[in-house]
């Protein structure tokens, strides 16, 4: 199965400024975009990375390039995809950094026109659909859009319960799953910058 990973490199991941500066952002971003890929790739699919810009960005897997709306570029995407007599097609945010192989097998396989991973506050994490119909719809609370979605084209959707998928890393507060919970890229880089966890108040955080 192909597997779409939307990817901005423009000024990403800036809700992490108090922990990050801009380079670090951008490379810690990277890290996170090369781990979900790999997984993907391990776990025998296809990623197949969806950019708004273009950039110097080094992947090992496609790229497509398009400029519109997130929402508007991934329908295409699929749509152009079922068409074409793909049986189903995945979307992978990119900064899932907890995804393993396991993970994605797991949602891949999953029956259903309209499979969903919804995200921690609404978002929507993963989708798999097999509907040519679909429209995917990232504004705001963007997991209540596509269950409705589905419910209006009569594919009830299916939600895939998991941790990895629904923890996707976009604040400060969101760095000690990376550390606890992965061993990518993406956690090796925020060794080597120092960050450690740490255990005061009764919740794990990160120090520097």
């Amino acid at each position: 199965m192909e597997i779409l990973v939307p990817y901005d490199p423009t000024e990403p991941k800036r809700r992490l400024r108090p922990a990050l500066d801009a380079p670090e952002r951008h490379a810690f971003a990277e890290a996170m975009l090369t781990d979900v890929i790999g997984a993907i790739d391990t776990a025998g699919q296809v990623p197949v990375v969806l950019t708004p810009a273009e950039s110097s960005l080094r992947c090992p897997c496609e790229v497509v390039h398009d400029a519109r709306s997130l929402s508007t570029a991934v329908t295409a995407q699929i749509s152009r995809r079922l068409t074409a007599g793909a049986p189903a097609v995945g979307v992978i945010m990119a900064d899932c950094a907890l995804v393993t192989p396991e993970t994605v097998e797991r949602f891949v396989s999953t029956p259903g026109p309209v499979v969903l991973a919804p995200g921690r506050g609404g978002g929507t994490n993963g989708l798999v659909i097999r509907e040519p119909a679909f429209t995917a719809d990232y504004h705001g609370a963007s997991i209540l859009d596509h269950r409705q979605v589905a419910a209006t084209l009569g594919s009830p959707a299916t939600e895939v319960d998991s941790m990895r998928l629904s923890t996707d890393i976009d604040e400060p507060v969101d760095l000690p799953e990376v550390l606890l919970h992965s061993d990518g890229q993406a956690a090796a880089l925020l060794r080597s910058w120092g960050f450690t966890l740490s255990r005061d108040d009764g919740r794990v955080g990160v120090t520097r």
